[in-house]
């Protein structure tokens, strides 16, 4: 099974990151993803008409799509325009989802809070864990916007979610099955670990972030636009950085 993962495209009339979402569309329809996640930050200035664009760009993979929000997302009206989103969960205004493929589970997490750029994992730690307990698939695949491990830039990790150390807790009492946890945010591909399992850090459609740790100069920014594909197979998980 193969899951595209796509991050933070923050379309806006005023940029060209539409664009750039259609060039990664093009190059995954070569590759027949078996399913697509889109985790969080779709849109940017509040142009809630993207999601229309964005949806129809991604209908063209002919694949389920799963969607999270993000801190720049505006989650009814995400709701509203992704009619066909697949494994939708009616949690509150929480913009979750959970579907199952087979043995594989994969699980979105709405990290988003009203009118802040940082996130919350905390809040929603109980039906995660109602999720994860569930009988039927034998691995899981966690998404969310926010990151849940450090970064390392100073900025970005200030608005990292909440409520990480929590949840590294509840993985790791139930770490069988649990295959890793990919997120956004960052504008950066990234990996580390939290607890026992691998924590990602999906790249962006929109321009890069530059990795910058707080020193007297920021280095130069060259990365194309990013994504992910989650490849899982019998002898387990491989999770692939793609720029485009």
């Amino acid at each position: 099974m193969i899951v595209a993962q796509l991050s933070d495209v923050h379309a806006a009339p005023g940029n060209d990151n539409m664009s750039r979402l259609t060039c990664a569309v093009s190059w995954l329809a070569e590759v027949k993803p078996d399913a697509v996640v889109v985790s969080g930050d779709l849109i940017d200035g509040g142009w809630t008409e993207g999601y229309a664009q964005i949806e129809s760009c991604l209908n063209a993979l002919n694949c389920p799509v799963l969607v999270v929000p993000g801190n720049s997302d505006d989650r009814r009206a995400l709701s509203s325009a992704f009619t066909h989103r697949h494994g939708q969960v009616d949690n509150c205004e929480a913009v979750h989802f959970m579907a199952e493929f087979g043995a594989i589970r994969l699980v979105g997490l709405d990290t988003s809070l009203s009118g802040s750029a940082g996130g919350d994992v905390a809040q929603h730690l109980d039906w995660l864990k109602q999720v994860l307990d569930l009988p039927g698939a034998q691995s899981t695949l966690i998404f969310t916007h926010h990151h849940v491990v450090p970064c390392g830039i100073p900025p970005i990790d200030a608005v990292i979610a909440h409520g990480r150390k929590e949840l590294g807790g509840l993985l790791e009492q139930r770490s069988r099955g649990q295959l890793a946890i990919s997120s956004g945010h960052v504008h950066r591909p990234m990996s580390a670990m939290l607890g026992p399992i691998p924590a990602h850090i999906c790249g962006s459609i929109c321009a890069a972030n530059p990795l910058w740790f707080g020193g007297p100069s920021i280095p130069t920014v060259n990365d194309p636009p990013m994504i992910m594909i989650h490849r899982f197979a019998a002898d387990g998980l491989v999770s692939s950085h793609v720029g485009i």
